[in-house]
């Protein structure tokens, strides 16, 4: 029998919106059914492109015809709407990070659990075949028991880019913030959570300006790391070298790659959802592609608000969960606290693997 849908209001229809109206249609158990912003013309015009209602926040928190909410605000406001949509009754799925800080969080999950409501968080990219398909091979020990794994994304900075790009170098931003979670939930999916952490981080001081869209040329102030490097040390034994940056004007990056005992994986890039997963073994010593053996097919973003929908529905925990983003967040905040004191942090949190996603899985199969 077909799920009943769970209702979904939108609060911020900014830059990342298109990506989850881009899904939305191939997700049967999630109907859209009105967005929100701060600026009520944009969210006018989503609207009528959407086929649905514009409203202020205050009425999207109060409508009865909403069961969640997917809220893609700045991070700087991640915990503040959040808890505000679980005050008004309704789960939340958030854009990542999760909060700013671990502690942030925590009254968060508290009050959804008191109430009885989800919080999901992004990113779901490792929902996709890409991420599972190699955790597949790590879990059949196709290259033994799994001792490293290095992970390193750098750019030159997203003001490259984005026509607005001020928030990514404010606090919850930097290239820690913004692309470490999509590498930090694959290593925690794949190998297990984290149990320490020590890191190194810089700041440049090269001065930065937009460079496309109506606000070139506007100089942009830098309040956070734009170079950040760590090493995890996995409950499992494994250990990850990690990196991100807003300072490499050239590069063969990203780099994903585990190794074990007797080979090693070659992850593919975790902002994706469907790239190939390589794997090079004692036994066949050359770098070969696996066809894809794991994961939801076709995905794309909103599929961890899907996978939420589905969990609900069925009484089991969401993959994409609150828990995991908190962990993650907690990985982060450590490594520049790290830097700062000297010191190796031992985590305070913790978090089971979300369950492995079968191959063949897909939205209509529900």
């Amino acid at each position: 029998m077909a799920e009943t849908p769970l209702r979904i209001g939108i609060i911020g229809v900014g830059n990342i919106s298109a990506q989850y109206f881009a899904s939305l249609p191939s997700l049967p158990n999630l109907r859209l059914v009105a967005v929100a912003d701060l600026d009520m013309a944009r969210a006018g015009e989503v609207a009528a492109e959407q086929g649905v209602v514009a409203r202020t926040v205050d009425e999207l928190l109060a409508s009865d015809d909403v069961d969640a909410v997917l809220n893609l605000t700045i991070p700087a406001v991640h915990v503040e709407v959040g808890t505000r949509v679980l005050e008004a009754g309704k789960h939340v799925y958030a854009e990542k990070p999760l909060a700013l800080r671990p502690e942030d969080a925590a009254p968060m999950l508290e009050l959804a659990q008191e109430r009885g409501l989800r919080v999901g968080s992004a990113p779901d990219t490792v929902l996709g075949t890409g991420i599972q398909t190699a955790r597949r091979l790590v879990d059949d020990g196709a290259i033994g028991q799994v001792l490293t794994a290095d992970a390193h994304w750098s750019a030159p900075g997203h003001e490259r880019w984005h026509p607005n790009p001020a928030f990514y170098y404010q606090p919850g931003g930097g290239p820690l913030l913004d692309m470490g979670p999509y590498y930090l939930t694959a290593l925690v999916t794949m190998l297990g959570p984290v149990v320490r952490v020590s890191g190194v981080s810089i700041r440049s001081p090269r001065e930065r300006s937009v460079a496309t869209g109506p606000k070139a040329g506007e100089a942009i102030e830098v309040a956070v790391d734009t170079g950040v490097s760590g090493i995890l040390e996995h409950a499992g034994g494994a250990v990850s070298r990690v990196s991100f940056s807003f300072d490499t004007w050239a590069t063969r990056a990203p780099l994903f790659e585990l190794h074990g005992t007797t080979g090693s994986i070659a992850v593919p890039d975790p902002n994706n959802f469907a790239d190939p997963v390589e794997v090079w073994t004692v036994g066949q010593p050359e770098w070969r592609t696996v066809a894809p053996n794991a994961g939801y097919e076709g995905a794309g973003r909103g599929y961890g608000l899907a996978d939420m929908a589905h969990a609900i529905a069925t009484g089991r925990p969401h993959r994409a969960s609150g828990e995991l983003a908190q962990h993650v967040l907690e990985i982060m905040d450590a490594i520049p606290r790290s830097s700062r004191d000297h010191a190796v942090i031992t985590l305070t949190t913790t978090v089971e693997r979300p369950a492995a996603v079968p191959e063949g899985a897909k939205p209509d199969t529900w």
